[in-house]
């Protein structure tokens, strides 16, 4: 626990100025998560002896992420040549003996459609107006749905939630995450508010809390099924005490890309 907390804390030392500075500190802190994450994407699937190609998964990973970014017109061209690259790579494969490549490919270009596009909206949240106050805002909620879930599960969990995926989920943890993070963003929208946040009505937290602490667990379940399948527990080691960059930002890809969606369809 102890090697875990001082982990957390360093993360929080490097992550939270890099959010509230943004510009290039902000792109170079999410470059280098959905970079890793890549990576580590890559090393899952490995260990099920399925080969992405590492060069263009991270590539592919962060040339979608940087023309989201800066070159948004060109995004759409970065995805298409990201995937015709990975076609070549794992056809040149395939003639050279290696019969599953083409489920290759779909482990390749899976990773940086997951990673990198949708990935990207950490970013995209971040630059909205009140990008700060909104990126803080859905992950707070995240963050409040995954830690209740977690101290309620070990204390009161009974009913497994995903026995397959995760077997220490219950439903009693799922739904006190839920219930903890709705009530907790009622509060926390009109603390923010009196900070220089957005002006939200506390329904209006309410409401965003519960959609996101009800769906983004999804994030954590669906990389939960890539390392069962894999056989392994942890994306990778880089973290002491929390497992893989990509262990931390499941949950989080998924908070974003809804979170924005929501923000700017009702809130704005």
């Amino acid at each position: 626990m102890l090697k875990r907390t001082l982990a957390a804390l360093v993360l929080a030392a490097i992550g939270i100025p890099a959010v509230i500075l943004g510009g290039l500190y902000f792109f170079i802190l999410i470059g280098a998560l959905l970079g890793i994450s890549a990576w580590e994407y890559g090393r899952i699937f490995r260990s099920a002896n399925y080969h992405a190609s590492t060069p263009i998964l991270v590539g592919g990973v962060l040339l979608i992420f940087g023309t989201r970014v800066y070159f948004p017109d060109l995004a759409p061209a970065a995805l298409t040549l990201s995937v015709l690259a990975a076609m070549t790579w794992h056809l040149v494969d395939y003639e050279k003996g290696r019969d599953p490549a083409a489920t290759d490919f779909t482990v390749t270009i899976g990773g940086v459609i997951y990673i990198g596009w949708i990935g990207s909206y950490l970013f995209d949240l971040r630059a909205l107006e009140n990008g700060v106050w909104w990126f803080f805002i859905v992950l707070f909620s995240v963050w409040l749905a995954d830690s209740f879930a977690y101290f309620i599960g070990t204390r009161f969990g009974k009913h497994k939630m995903t026995p397959r995926l995760s077997p220490k989920k219950s439903w009693e943890g799922y739904w006190g995450g839920v219930v903890c993070a709705t009530l907790g963003m009622a509060g926390l929208v009109l603390l923010f508010h009196r900070f220089g946040g957005p002006a939200l009505t506390w329904w209006q937290g309410a409401l965003l809390g519960a959609a996101l602490s009800i769906l983004t667990t999804l994030g954590d379940l669906g990389e939960s099924m890539l390392k069962r399948q894999a056989g392994v527990k942890d994306s990778s080691h880089i973290i002491p005490g929390h497992g893989g960059v990509f262990d931390r930002i499941d949950s989080w890809i998924w908070g974003a890309a809804l979170g924005y969606f929501i923000i700017t369809w009702f809130l704005i």
